[in-house]
């Protein structure tokens, strides 16, 4: 079966403060997404899902239908607070999406092949989707997932903090751990530090780290689905608590269901995080496509 490309897109951007989703990039109005499908389809990926929100939907398809018709195959998956709650409530003060594992789970009726999962807001460049591409149609399994590593000195914002899942690996590359670090930034001296609730913490610059690049199995949504309910058993009142992917990828190896290849890549990554990284970004793309890497259209 050809593996899809699973795209997260039900965000609501709050420390961005807009849409950051469907923003313009390229020379020609290009999304970031609009680089990653593109760089999928060079890889062999023949169908997108993307998971939005339900009152986003019409807006979010009369952007994208017409520009992917013909290219690849589109269908669309709705993240809702309700989903998968069973005869739970939602909680008064809970406005904010479970988490990427729980938009994951969303698709468990609509994806039933091998996929790969990505943010909408990060540009991951070729040689991922390429790499994802091989594992997800010579490697993967019940028992094989994979995460694509990225250096972490590449995935900084010279504009705040940022949120890393920090990946420990043995010499066959299988993951040990992954530690979700959530502020994360060079400090005055040049040295990359992350915060947690016992200080201050310095990490490698060539540490690899998920940036919400996974290739899964179908199998992986029984494993989510059953994690999900016993987070919400601990979390259900807390109205921050989230849902991360990193955390499933964690409890899967530790609980001896499988293995996790991290496979490197060299690429550099950008994204928005804030919207100060707006402009870095378009330079970023600029460079791109003046070097023959994209074409100045996307969609001609």
């Amino acid at each position: 079966m050809q593996p899809t490309l699973v795209i997260l897109a039900a965000g609501m951007a709050s420390r961005y403060g807009s849409m950051k989703q469907i923003q313009s990039f390229g020379p020609s109005g290009e999304t970031i997404m609009d680089y990653s499908i593109y760089d999928a389809i060079r890889a062999g990926f023949k169908k997108v899902v993307f998971i939005i929100r339900e009152d986003f939907a019409e807006n979010f398809k009369s952007i994208f239908e017409p520009k992917l018709k013909g290219k690849i195959e589109t269908d669309y998956v709705f993240q809702s607070l309700q989903s998968f709650l069973g005869e739970r409530q939602v909680p008064a003060e809970r406005t904010k999406p479970w988490g990427t594992a729980h938009a994951v789970l969303c698709c468990k009726d609509t994806v039933k092949e091998p996929f790969a999962v990505i943010n909408a807001d990060d540009f991951y460049g070729a040689d991922a989707f390429k790499k994802a591409y091989t594992f997800l149609t010579t490697e993967v399994s019940e028992k094989a997932q994979c995460i694509i590593g990225y250096q972490l000195k590449k995935t900084l914002s010279e504009n705040g903090s940022v949120s890393r899942g920090v990946c420990e690996a043995d010499e066959n590359n299988d993951l040990i751990s992954i530690n979700e670090r959530t502020s994360i930034y060079r400090n005055e001296q040049g040295k990359i530090t992350y915060e947690d609730e016992s200080g201050l913490h310095e990490v490698s610059e060539d540490s690899l780290v998920s940036m919400n690049f996974f290739g899964f199995s179908p199998a992986i949504f029984p494993i989510i689905e059953k994690q999900f309910q016993e987070f919400l058993d601990e979390n259900i009142s807390k109205p921050k608590a989230e849902f991360f992917i990193p955390l499933v990828g964690d409890n899967y190896i530790k609980s001896g269901l499988g293995v996790i290849k991290v496979i490197p890549t060299d690429a550099q990554w950008f994204g928005v995080t804030y919207k100060e990284d707006a402009p870095g970004v378009q330079k970023s793309i600029d460079a791109l496509v003046h070097s023959g890497e994209y074409p100045n259209n996307l969609n001609a």
